[in-house]
């Protein structure tokens, strides 16, 4: 008899236990009675029928993130491999979306699989229509492409997609190699090419100074060609003013004007011979040679119209 009662009072605790559940908070208790779905508990201390109802799934609704590593193949036959970060989550704390959650799949193992296989054929259809050049720059449209593609499936299952990210794209280690060399090639042809242009403004400038230079040179010469023109003609001026002053106060004093060319003559012997640092000189210092030139001056002078040559002037 006391057997029996203790028996009975543990059953009674044991039934009165089971009959309270809490649920943590971000979890749905999914609840069967004999195998077949009763109902949804959500979070808090909640009161479930014993040894009928029976605890079949216990659903999070928190967010959830898996990593997956998967190949697929470019158009001109390039292996591609990527690693993609996944963001899921439950849809809402609905029934009818935790019953899609709880009975779609057998387990969690078969929905990771199916949900990882179709992502990665959602990737392989689109990068099959794109070139290998291309793929590096193209994260964002495989994203949005996966995304569009896997959202509808994703609601049928109970479950939305928060975000997808295309972490690293990585290609077999010979077209990595490949790609490097020709990164470098281009690298080395833009330089070229910079260094080239850098080059060509350089002379550029370059010539454009010395054709600067030239030109002012030109100018200066030229403007100093002009000044000594006209030093020259103001002195050749000022001589002939000089010689015409003289001998007009030669003849007005009965001298003979040749005076002044022989003045001439022998001021450019004393000249000569204090300015010919070594040279030698010939000149003809006879009377007859003396003449000569004297006649020459006097013959000059008469073209130019520089003197008056009186009657004369030449005396033998």
């Amino acid at each position: 008899m006391e057997l029996a009662t203790i028996v009975l009072s543990l059953l009674a605790l044991y039934i009165v236990f089971s009959s309270f559940l809490t649920v943590n908070q971000g979890t749905v208790v999914v609840l069967t009675w004999f195998g077949k779905y009763s109902r949804i508990l959500k979070p808090g201390l909640n009161f479930k029928i014993p040894i009928v109802e029976q605890v079949f799934a216990r659903i999070s609704t928190q967010n959830r993130s898996v990593e997956l590593q998967f190949q697929a193949v470019t158009s001109d036959q390039a292996n591609v491999h990527f690693k993609a970060m996944l963001l899921y989550a439950v849809l809402n704390a609905d029934e009818e979306t935790i019953k899609n959650v709880a009975f779609k799949f057998y387990d969690d193992r078969s929905f990771m699989q199916a949900l990882a296989r179709s992502i990665e054929g959602s990737i392989r259809s689109f990068v099959a229509t794109k070139k290998q050049s291309e793929i590096l720059s193209l994260r964002r449209e495989i994203t949005e492409a996966v995304k569009g593609n896997m959202d509808h499936h994703l609601e049928e299952w109970g479950y939305h997609l928060i975000d997808l990210q295309v972490n690293d794209v990585t290609f077999d280690d010979e077209v990595m190699r490949s790609m490097s060399k020709v990164v470098a090639a281009n690298n080395l042809k833009a330089a070229a090419e910079n260094e080239g242009q850098a080059l060509l403004i350089t002379k550029t400038k370059a010539a454009e100074a010395e054709g600067n230079t030239i030109r002012i040179q030109a100018e200066a010469e030229m403007q100093a060609a002009v000044l000594r023109g006209q030093a020259v003609a103001r002195f050749r001026e000022e001589v002939a003013k000089g010689f015409s002053a003289a001998a007009s106060e030669m003849h007005k004093s009965n001298l003979d004007s040749s005076y002044i060319l022989f003045s001439m003559w022998t001021e450019a012997m004393k000249a000569i011979a204090e300015n010919s640092q070594g040279n030698m000189l010939f000149f003809d210092a006879s009377v007859d040679g003396m003449q000569r030139d004297l006649r020459k001056l006097m013959a000059m002078n008469a073209k130019d119209g520089m003197l008056d040559q009186p009657q004369g002037a030449i005396r033998q």
